[in-house]
């Protein structure tokens, strides 16, 4: 069904999509409805008691109107997924009850306007996906009750966001130094900062966030050892440094991380062997080790990974040969092993192996046959052996008959 601005009038007690209290309008959800119009005609200063508004994903264009910024009772304010263009106005400051602001994935440019750190009660803003340029203001140091923040370039003031929960600033361009920018955030859960050009190296004081739960960094430039400080972090169930310039070796003391679900150290200079410590990972899901240059054998340990569902080891410079102790892994269903040095037969005990879907031990110094047991290997979907030195008869699976030999 589509709604037209036009319909909402300051006279109505009640109004479609509206929650009413004594003929005063305090709750507007217009979201996912189709519309498309300015908000130039709805003249929200007759709506004094809106205490929330969500237009959220619609097709609403021109700026916000100046009669929005006089709704001092207004908690929630989601205009997120539009056209809106213009800019922030520092009357924003008027809306001195705000506790969330999300105007992500419009047209707004200019800069944040200064008034913003004066929005004392803010928790949550989501301004990302826009046109904003130029530096953001130092007064968001003043909030001290934020929460979430989605923007871009990162403040120095963040330091001081002492209360900060959620830290989401993905994908951006952002250049500045990782270690420098950031202080020690006591309640941090989850901080995201992947897709951007950071560069430093990954400071041990992450180890102080003692309720963190997701640290991403990856696809960015950043170099140094991985501190062994994180492994303080004992609440860490995502750990994900991928792509970047990491150097040294995996700490022993990752390990001791109870918690982790996914662990991705893909794409770096990581060296040395694979710690044994990683296979008392018991909760274990996500394992990617790829694109390093790890060598030693394959750790027997890394069979107590038993609810591991992907582990990626290709191309690194792996030796030995495929411990029989894998095939504890009854949940896993993609196995990557290509182009490393891995020898010897590949082990029949793989078979068991139920959920394997795909399985790829291309580019290694296999040899001797194919086990014969992996014709009741029923869910694999896709196996590259090639480029080893395997003979023998092929399994009878589509698997094998598809497979690049």
């Amino acid at each position: 069904m589509t709604y037209i601005l036009g319909e909402l009038h300051p006279r109505s007690s009640c109004t479609v999509g509206a929650a009413c209290e004594s003929t005063s309008i305090t709750h507007l959800n217009l979201s996912n409805s189709g519309l498309s119009s300015t908000l130039q005609n709805l003249s929200f200063s007759s709506f004094p008691n809106l205490i929330s508004i969500d237009f959220a994903n619609n097709s609403i264009y021109r700026d916000i109107p100046r009669s929005l910024y006089s709704l001092s009772k207004l908690t929630h304010l989601e205009l997120s997924i539009n056209r809106l263009s213009g800019f922030i106005s520092p009357a924003l400051a008027n809306l001195s009850s705000l506790s969330f602001l999300d105007l992500s994935q419009n047209q707004i440019s200019a800069t944040i306007p200064r008034e913003i750190g004066n929005l004392r009660s803010l928790g949550v803003i989501e301004l990302s996906a826009n046109n904003l340029s130029g530096a953001l203001p130092v007064s968001l140091g003043n909030l001290s009750s934020i929460s979430s923040i989605n923007l871009g370039p990162i403040p120095k003031s963040l330091k001081n966001c002492s209360s900060l929960f959620r830290l989401r600033l993905y994908w951006n361009q952002l250049t500045e130094n990782v270690t420098e920018a950031f202080g020690i955030y006591p309640n941090l859960d989850h901080i995201d900062l992947s897709g951007n050009k950071l560069h430093s190296e990954v400071s041990p004081k992450w180890g102080h966030c003692h309720n963190l739960t997701s640290l991403n960094f990856s696809n960015n430039q950043i170099s140094g050892s991985i501190p062994l400080e994180l492994a303080n972090a004992t609440r860490l169930q995502v750990l994900d440094l991928s792509k970047n310039r990491l150097p040294g070796n995996i700490p022993e003391e990752l390990g001791s991380l109870e918690l982790t679900l996914k662990l991705m150290l893909n794409g770096n200079q990581l060296s040395r062997e694979v710690p044994k410590r990683i296979g008392m990972l018991a909760d274990l899901k996500y394992l990617n080790l790829a694109a390093n240059n790890l060598s030693g054998s394959i750790p027997k340990e890394f069979g107590g990974c038993f609810k591991l569902i992907q582990l990626n080891l290709e191309n690194n410079k792996l030796e030995g040969n495929i411990p029989r102790e894998m095939a504890n892994m009854c949940f896993l269903e993609n196995l990557d092993l290509s182009s490393n040095l891995l020898s010897g037969e590949i082990p029949p005990q793989l078979a068991q192996m139920k959920r394997l879907q795909t399985l790829n031990l291309s580019h290694n110094n296999f040899f001797g046959s194919i086990p014969p047991n992996f014709d009741e290997m029923m869910t694999l979907t896709m196996i590259d052996i090639s480029f080893n030195q395997l003979a023998g008869p092929i399994p009878n699976s589509k698997a094998f008959r598809e497979a690049p030999l």
